[in-house]
């Protein structure tokens, strides 16, 4: 099983340092699979895509102050959107497929796929809030018993009620809340030690 990840600074804070190879790993690690994700579903090849993906990265590493990113300015993963949506406003305008403010529409659907401003940022919640738990999964799944994580994955991830959990797993209705409390608890505790940023999972 993954050590769990070092807690002496943010990730974030760390990141300034470029010696420290551990936390740049880890960084790439968390949202490298974001970034790409949304850029290909946004219409990029993956080639494209990926080159987005270092840029991304790159512009959030270099703003980053010596102290870590700041939670007084809000979420994390709201800066990273407003990055990542800059960044791939700026990528289309250098490859020839929009004019910056230009307006038209085709454009704006590239940019957002078939959602409304709101619709694109609240589906970029959702997709950053599921990468964290995937990354975070990655490293806790062990710690669990096979129904305590299935028990956990049928009701926070798939959205299962409660009764047919219980029914799938063969534990009780109350047994598959336990669990998923558990789990959600320790997935929370990884993310915090990594991130230290104010950042959640769950509900």
């Amino acid at each position: 099983m993954p050590e769990p990840p070092p807690t002496r600074a943010s990730l974030l804070a760390r990141l300034r340092d470029p010696r420290d190879g551990a936390a740049w790993g880890q960084f790439v690690d968390l949202y490298a699979p974001l970034v790409f994700g949304w850029a290909r579903r946004r219409g990029l090849q993956d080639a494209d895509a990926a080159d987005l993906t270092q840029e991304v990265l790159r512009a959030v590493a270099a703003s980053l102050p010596a102290e870590g990113y700041d939670p007084a300015k809000g979420a994390f993963r709201g800066w990273l959107y407003a990055v990542t949506r800059n960044k791939l406003s700026t990528f289309l305008a250098r490859q020839g497929r929009t004019v910056r403010g230009s307006g038209d529409s085709g454009v704006q659907q590239l940019l957002e796929g078939v959602e409304s401003p709101d619709d694109s940022e609240r589906r970029w919640q959702q997709e950053y809030e599921g990468r964290l738990i995937a990354w975070a999964g990655e490293r806790v799944r062990e710690e669990f018993a096979e129904k305590t994580w299935r028990a956990f994955w049928l009701t926070a991830v798939e959205g299962r009620s409660g009764e047919s959990a219980a029914k799938e797993t063969g534990l009780s209705v109350g047994a598959v809340y336990v669990a998923r409390c558990r789990v959600l608890a320790r997935l929370r505790e990884v993310v915090r030690q990594a991130l230290d940023e104010g950042e959640t999972i769950g509900g």
